[in-house]
C-alpha cells in the first residue's frame, strides 16, 4: 500500500470547504494544492497557463476528435507535435498527471479538478465533499463577491452549474452525488474545526 496518504476535497463555494483543507494540511503537515496544480500542469506541459483556466472556467480550448480521444488520463499523452496536442482532454490529462506524480513523492491535501475521480482507484485515498445549506454559502460569500445579495446567489448558481458541467465532461458522473465520495460534511452544522476533525478520524479508520 502506498505510504502517501491524500484528501481530495470537492466543495459547493461559500461551505468553507478550501478553508478546511488548508486547516487541515497545516494540522497535519501535509502540502496543500489547488490553482498550483495548474500552474505545474502548464510547466510540465509548455501549454499557457490561461488555457487551463479557460477549460477550469467551463470555455472549451478545442475538443479532441472521436479517434483521437485519450479519455480519462491512465498513463499516456498526446504528445506536443501532434494536432491535438492542446485540447481540452489533453489539458485535463496533464493535470492529472501532476497529481498522480504527487501521490508518489508526498501526502497532500488538494481541493477541485475531480481529483476525487482521478485518485478513485488509489490506496490511501479519503474523498471527501463539503458542502453547506444555501443561506450559510450566501452568507459567507459575499464579503468575496461584489454586489447585491441577487448577484451572489446568481454567482452560485452558475458556479455549481460549472462544476457540475466540468465533472460531467471529464469524470462521466454528478459531482454532487455522495456516491462518489468516502465522506459528506455539512460544514454549516459542523463548523470548520469539527470538519477537520472528522476527516481525521476518517483517515484513522483507513489506516486500521
Amino acid at each position: 500500500m502506498d505510504e502517501h496518504f491524500v484528501i481530495t476535497i470537492a466543495r459547493q463555494y461559500g461551505s468553507g470547504g478550501r478553508t478546511v483543507g488548508q486547516m487541515l494540511a497545516k494540522k497535519l503537515g501535509y502540502s496543500f494544492y489547488d490553482k498550483e496544480i495548474i500552474q505545474m500542469a502548464s510547466d510540465a506541459s509548455g501549454i499557457d497557463v490561461s488555457l487551463f483556466g479557460k477549460v477550469e472556467e467551463g470555455s472549451s480550448v478545442k475538443k479532441a476528435s472521436l479517434f483521437n480521444r485519450t479519455g480519462l488520463y491512465k498513463g499516456e499523452l498526446i504528445p506536443p507535435g501532434s494536432k491535438e496536442f492542446v485540447t481540452d482532454e489533453n489539458i485535463f490529462n496533464y493535470q492529472a498527471k501532476v497529481i498522480h506524480d504527487l501521490a508518489e513523492k508526498e501526502s497532500f491535501v488538494v481541493v477541485g479538478r475531480c481529483v476525487n475521480f482521478v485518485l478513485k482507484d488509489r490506496p490511501n485515498t479519503l474523498r471527501v465533499f463539503v458542502h453547506a445549506p444555501w443561506e450559510f454559502r450566501v452568507e459567507h460569500s459575499m464579503p468575496k463577491i461584489s454586489g447585491t445579495r441577487e448577484d451572489v446567489e446568481k454567482f452560485l448558481l452558475r458556479d455549481d452549474k460549472r462544476k457540475q458541467d466540468y465533472y460531467r465532461r471529464f469524470a462521466g458522473g454528478v459531482w454532487n452525488d455522495a456516491t462518489n465520495y468516502d465522506l459528506c460534511l455539512n460544514s454549516g452544522k459542523l463548523g470548520f474545526e469539527k470538519c477537520v476533525e472528522a476527516i481525521e478520524a476518517q483517515m484513522e479508520i483507513m489506516r486500521r
